[in-house]
């Protein structure tokens, strides 16, 4: 496996694999690499002949009290977890490589997509996030691009961007790895302590749980959030940011439970902030 620090030698290191008809499957992260993470490495290997995978920390997409300077790091750990998969391109530039000074180009879903959910609680989160994964699509020129669904918002104005753009690429959103007692995989659950993890199932828990509610017949969005919350509230320290059922492709808010459905929550447990989410079609 390659490191490599700069866009130039990026570029040309992908374009030599180009020339001689390789495919490219590209999989950007921001590092402390856990098996989800592993999972669209590997769905990358599968699709394609040949993988880039990267590592930034991207500072435009964290609010002022975010955890930008706390956020988990092990980059040895990484490299190994990488290598170890087969990936053939490691890119881990700095943040001056990625913005230089004087830089001043931004990238903006508008609309409902980016006002809801992470974003009416985040603002300018996804304008940074839009942001560097167009430089990366432009550095990388991948045939597909691998985002997990536990993120469902930005796949989906990801997907939306590269539409709108007319970008020369696919988007494959891959499922939520969950820890094998539900737990949604995420670098920040390592800010959990003991008790706090133990407490971060009712996220799990509160979605299953949903879902029987609504395979059994109930339709009412109201209803089915009402026992969400009920279920989460049970854990008297978490802080429920949003509880929201929305449609899964434009993620506008729905009252009628119908069609592709997108069940999405943030919690605040303990220190972390944790999102999940279950999509569903009724």
């Amino acid at each position: 496996m390659k490191i490599i620090h700069s866009v130039e030698a990026l570029r040309q290191a992908v374009k030599t694999e180009k020339k001689v008809g390789k495919s490219v499957g590209f999989v950007p992260t921001m590092g402390f690499l856990h098996e989800g993470h592993m999972s669209l490495v590997k769905a990358a290997k599968k699709d394609n002949d040949f993988v880039v995978a990267s590592i930034f920390v991207n500072p435009t997409q964290f609010g002022e009290n975010e955890d930008l300077d706390a956020y988990p790091k092990d980059l040895e750990g990484d490299q190994n977890k990488l290598e170890q998969e087969g990936v053939d391109i490691l890119f881990y530039p700095t943040v001056e490589e990625m913005y230089p000074k004087g830089y001043s180009t931004y990238v903006s879903v508008e609309g409902d997509m980016t006002g809801v959910l992470c974003g009416s609680s985040r603002p300018g989160h996804f304008r940074g996030v839009a942001t560097i994964v167009t430089k990366l699509f432009n550095m990388v020129a991948p045939d597909r691009a691998y985002f997990g669904q536990k993120d469902a918002q930005q796949v989906s104005v990801i997907e939306r961007m590269v539409k709108d753009l007319n970008m020369d690429l696919e988007i494959i959103p891959c499922p939520i790895h969950r820890e094998a007692d539900g737990l949604a995989m995420s670098s920040r659950n390592t800010y959990l302590n003991e008790k706090e993890r133990k407490d971060a199932l009712v996220l799990s828990q509160s979605l299953f749980e949903a879902k029987e509610t609504i395979l059994s017949g109930e339709r009412r969005a109201n209803k089915i959030i009402e026992g969400i919350i009920d279920k989460i509230s049970t854990v008297d320290y978490a802080i429920i940011d949003y509880v929201e059922i929305v449609d899964a492709l434009t993620l506008h808010k729905i009252d009628e439970i119908k069609g592709d459905i997108l069940i999405a929550i943030a919690v605040k447990v303990g220190k972390p902030r944790l999102i999940d989410n279950l999509r569903l079609e009724v």
